[in-house]
């Protein structure tokens, strides 16, 4: 019996799954997210970690699997300063395990070894994810949208056969689109906004967030919006009309409670769009490597709401949701089931 926990530093969000199998069957899987915003209190990381720990039981494990995305906040000068952080909270919090890093080369290595090219383990959950689906599927283009990025991942005949390894090049090549479902600003988006029988330029001010958009839409819940807010209010309905009215630099006496959600449809169209350009451009890639039908595999927070119908825009017909293939709620946490998983395979062999 092996169990291994995987971590996913993000810089707003951590996320852990806690994996055992014994005699290559799953007989434990738990997942666990933290919302913590690294760039507020970086020094809190292991608190957060111990936390996570705590949440799922993880106090006796043969490993720790560990891939983050975190150093790109800009608490961090460089990416250097904030992989070499990020690695010395985890290994006071994990002292007395073994630590695999994943690399961009999708390849797990010892935390010393990250220590020393911090620029290979920079950004790699993709990575992650992209190994997991490997082991179910030759070909496919995975989907995964999250709280505020979409990767975009090809695998071509069992191999994850991303073009960008840094997210510079990622977004190059359409990999990486920079939009979310919780924490994307509207303006990022959008420029302008049909309404009142015109079209509005929109502020460029941080008035409202993705989940202000999917909140009023009804794609999310309130306990799905783990973000904070962009004015630091609630996450009522009422609150999210009002922060969505002041994108327009309007107000709910300006405008009505239909018109805001008409803004609101307006807005997840376009963000659909964002997802699906970058989709063609992968998919396209991808088609020049093999004549068989392939899949879109959907992961992620926004994967029914924006990959599934990024991907039908795209004209995509097989679209496979990732909580068909793999243990439920491995689509909110796909990167640390991943790496646990690869965790688990360099453990035994």
């Amino acid at each position: 019996m092996v169990t291994v926990l995987g971590l996913d530093i993000g810089g707003a969000n951590t996320k852990a799954a806690l994996l055992t199998t014994e005699k290559t069957k799953i007989t434990q899987f738990k997942v666990a997210s933290a919302y913590f915003p690294v760039w507020k209190n970086p020094q809190a990381l292991p608190k957060t970690l111990i936390n996570l720990k705590e949440q799922l039981g993880a106090n006796q494990i043969d490993a720790l699997g560990l891939t983050l995305t975190a150093e790109l906040s800009d608490v961090y000068q460089t990416k250097r300063e904030g992989v070499h952080h990020i690695l010395s909270c985890v290994k006071v919090v994990f002292s007395d395990v073994p630590i695999f890093v994943l690399t961009t080369n999708v390849e797990l290595v010892p935390i010393e070894t990250a220590e020393k090219t911090p620029l290979c383990v920079a950004a790699a959950n993709w990575a992650a994810t992209g190994w997991l689906i490997t082991q179910y599927l030759k070909d496919a283009l995975i989907v995964d949208v999250g709280s505020t990025s979409t990767s975009i991942i090809p695998i071509i005949n069992g191999q994850v056969a991303a073009r960008g390894k840094t997210d510079l090049d990622k977004l190059i090549h359409g990999e990486l689109v920079y939009t979310g479902s919780l924490r994307t600003n509207i303006a990022a988006i959008v420029h302008s906004i049909p309404t009142k029988n015109g079209i509005a330029s929109v502020s460029s001010e941080l008035f409202a967030l993705s989940g202000d958009v999917h909140l009023v839409l009804k794609n999310i819940s309130t306990n799905d919006y783990t973000t904070e807010t962009a004015d630091g209010h609630g996450k009522t309905l009422a609150e999210a009309y009002t922060r969505l009215a002041r994108v327009v630099c309007a107000d709910t006496d300006m405008l009505t409670t239909q018109e805001i959600i008409n803004m609101a449809k307006y807005i997840h169209e376009q963000q659909i769009n964002q997802i699906a350009d970058g989709i063609a451009k992968t998919y396209t890639y991808l088609k020049t490597h093999t004549a068989d039908r392939v899949p879109v595999v959907v992961t992620g927070l926004g994967k029914n709401f924006l990959a599934h119908k990024a991907a039908e825009k795209v004209g995509i017909d097989a679209i496979v949701d990732l909580d068909t293939l793999l243990p439920k709620g491995t689509a909110l946490a796909t990167p640390a089931t991943g790496v646990a998983w690869m965790s688990i395979a360099k453990l035994t062999g």
